[in-house]
């Protein structure tokens, strides 16, 4: 694998991940790769539901979408969007995705440099293939795309295994449409409990939405004026169903009802965020919100969040992490054995750090 200059490349197409949550865990990688190349114009190609994540990022560079489900469909369709790049003349493809597609993509777009991991096959279609060693796969997911830089002798230090915190920068219209939002609903200057009790990856990832609902009752006593639910439209009967269980709690189910980038706006507005392992929790970290995360299948260990205000509430079991999206046992042991009272205690003791 020959050198790389990190002065020679003009432009740099980077091709994001295509979920929330590791979408947030790239940024410090592509941070630092902006920080590597300052000359270069960076280009992230990102599905539109994560593009989002990269318009906040800290660092220059332009998002342009991939259409999947329009203009890009299809064979035909990729063949237009390898044109598209292609007519960019782009110096260097640098691959946080890990799809054979990603690679094919950026070498019909004739990029002299392709960097990512040599995995699903790809190696051939890459000129800096990056073994993907048992070892990588045990950090934190903002180090293993760190990696990626580090290997390629771009990176001199190797990223910690403890991973690096990401950051997000929403925009002052984002802002101030959070601000017109919450007075629209009455909610101007509120204290509020965000709540984000579903997970894209599977119900192995839920803490039951009874526990969700009464740990937010026990909270609400405590001086919030309103309680926020988040999540997809796909996440919707898992709102509802916390929604149900807060009694006279003031509430606002915003599942399916907002956009990623609006959802970001209003997450900055929390005063404590409490969630599963899901890309909202990586979001909220990354924001600076005060964010209780709750983990049962899943392993903190590569995929914690990382931010100034955190607090992890996990019981260890003999089956976790299992990172299935359906439970082999059937009876959720893993969230089971944790109890509202233990989140709730792992939230007061977040806000009482604070002051």
């Amino acid at each position: 694998m020959r050198p790389l200059d990190p002065a020679a490349p003009g432009g740099i197409l980077v091709r994001a991940t295509n979920w929330v949550g590791d979408a947030v865990m790239t940024l410090p990688a592509t941070e630092a790769l902006a920080g590597i190349c300052p000359q270069a114009r960076l280009t992230v190609l990102a599905k539109p539901w994560v593009a989002p994540v990269y318009q906040a990022a800290p660092c220059r560079l332009e998002v342009i979408p991939l259409e999947a489900k329009g203009r890009h469909r299809g064979l035909s369709g990729r063949w237009r969007l390898a044109g598209e790049l292609r007519a960019r003349r782009f110096d260097w493809a640098v691959l946080w995705q890990n799809a054979f597609e990603a690679a094919f993509i950026a070498w019909l777009a004739r990029a002299p440099v392709r960097l990512g991991y040599a995995s699903d096959g790809r190696g051939p279609l890459l000129t800096h293939g990056i073994p993907r060693d048992p070892a990588v796969r045990r950090v934190h997911e903002t180090s293993y795309y760190l990696h990626i830089l580090h290997r390629a002798g771009l990176l001199p230090q190797e990223p910690a295994a403890s991973g690096v915190r990401p950051r997000l920068r929403l925009s002052d219209r984002q802002l101030n449409w959070a601000e017109e939002f919450l007075a629209g609903q009455g909610l101007a200057g509120a204290r509020l409990l965000g709540l984000a009790p579903g997970a894209a990856f599977g119900p192995a990832k839920c803490w039951p939405a009874e526990r969700f609902a009464a740990a937010a009752r026990q909270l609400a006593g405590d001086g919030f004026d309103a309680v926020l639910l988040f999540g997809s439209a796909g996440e919707a009967q898992a709102t509802a169903q916390v929604a149900a269980g807060l009694g006279r709690v003031r509430h606002l189910d915003l599942a399916g009802r907002t956009g990623l980038g609006e959802a970001l706006a209003l997450l900055s507005r929390l005063s404590l965020f409490l969630t599963n392992d899901s890309g909202l929790m990586h979001a909220a970290a990354a924001l600076g919100a005060p964010t209780v995360a709750v983990f049962g299948s899943t392993n903190p260990v590569t995929t914690a969040p990382l931010g100034p205000r955190v607090a992890l509430v996990r019981q260890a079991v003999e089956c976790s992490p299992c990172l299935k999206p359906q439970c082999p046992r059937g009876d959720l042991l893993c969230f089971q054995v944790i109890q509202p009272d233990q989140v709730t205690a792992a939230a007061r003791e977040l806000l009482a750090q604070e002051g």
